[in-house]
């Protein structure tokens, strides 16, 4: 028998991660947007919510309750406040959970336990590069080898928080195998660029870091001697993308709905003209869709099965459809679809960035 039943707390988590979103991430999302910048006080606030510590092992310091399922409902929330916001408060999951998931011993004990502290603390996952057709699973990046450590050179962009992250999870190319290679920031060799300039989400800091020939030990090879699975990363990647997106399709259809109903034209509410009414039926049943597809992909990864087809599946199809939800967001409010007054033009340059952020967090 399958079941889409949350359980009870699950749907505590829900509830809650609403609530915070309507009270701490809409009310400043547009100011972040405009500011290019995240306040301190919130991404203090949004780490004493336990989102990120709460699925670090109790021996560490944190809750031990990692699930991918009640992660990917949370983050529906989050992204229905906002999905740069949610993404920010989210940041140092794509490193902890590559840790919590395949770290030795060694690097769990090394590095998990600054993330159970009491003020915000992040570091990246550096996956994307920035070259056509850049596939974070078969990068250009390469780690060689040399006695007991690795030398590393490449470029990767997106690397989100880049600016203040204390240290980079590098995926790389180790000879014929892909492998990822933790690397402090303040390693010799390690380039951080200025905050770049991205269409959307804009008050997200995203920087482009270049590797040149950086040396750690091989200790501080991801999973040690036996090294990861780098599908594994990636895949908890994008459910919890696919996670964001829906939430932020999910907001533009809550937003759009009462808007139809209000504004009148030819002596009716617009939501009466059979075309609005059909779209929005539609932009309905691809949210539905998008959860489903999401939940499937992080029912797999938290059973620890093979999930890069569904993650995958996921991933695409909510960034594809979130695009085309914002797109009919901004045309059925016509003119005002396009001015500052209303978010949905906030949502639509949103909804064309989120796509490519992949590896900035995790399910």
């Amino acid at each position: 028998m399958i079941s889409f039943k949350l359980t009870e707390e699950q749907e505590m988590v829900r509830e809650a991660m609403r609530e915070f979103a309507e009270q701490a991430m809409e009310p400043i999302a547009r100011d972040c947007d405009e500011a290019s910048s995240i306040p301190a006080d919130y991404l203090d606030t949004s780490w004493e919510l336990g989102l990120v510590s709460a699925q670090i092992p109790e021996e560490f310091g944190g809750g031990g309750e990692r699930s991918a399922i009640t992660t990917t409902v949370l983050l529906e929330e989050l992204g229905a406040g906002d999905a740069a916001l949610a993404i920010a408060a989210m940041a140092p999951s794509a490193f902890v959970n590559a840790i919590i998931d395949q770290g030795t011993e060694a690097q769990k004990a090394q590095y998990l336990p600054a993330f159970c502290g009491e003020k915000f603390h992040t570091a990246s996952l550096a996956a994307i590069e920035p070259h056509a057709m850049a596939d974070p699973a078969n990068p250009r990046a390469v780690a060689e080898e040399k006695e007991d450590k690795f030398v590393i050179s490449g470029k990767k962009s997106f690397v989100l928080f880049g600016d203040r992250a204390s240290e980079f999870l590098v995926i790389a190319r180790n000879g014929n195998a892909v492998d990822a290679f933790i690397v402090p920031r303040d390693t010799d060799g390690v380039s951080i660029s200025e905050p770049e300039l991205n269409m959307g989400m804009k008050g997200l800091t995203t920087n482009t870091i270049e590797f040149e020939r950086v040396e750690v030990p091989a200790a501080n090879r991801l999973g040690g001697d036996d090294g990861c699975d780098v599908r594994r990363i990636l895949d908890a990647s994008r459910v919890a993308l696919a996670a964001i997106m829906t939430g932020m399709s999910r907001k533009v259809l809550e937003f759009v709905i009462p808007y139809t109903k209000d504004r009148v034209a030819f002596d009716e509410p617009i939501s009466k003209k059979q075309s609005i009414a059909f779209r929005m039926s539609d932009m309905h049943i691809e949210v539905e869709a998008m959860r489903w597809l999401t939940w499937k992909a992080a029912s797999q990864v938290e059973q620890g099965l093979d999930a890069t087809k569904a993650a995958s599946f996921a991933k695409n199809y909510t960034a594809e459809k979130t695009m085309w939800i914002a797109d009919n967001g901004v045309q059925i409010l016509g003119g005002h679809g396009f001015i500052r007054e209303y978010p949905v033009e906030m949502w639509f340059r949103a909804a064309r960035t989120i796509s490519v952020l992949e590896g900035t967090v995790s399910a």
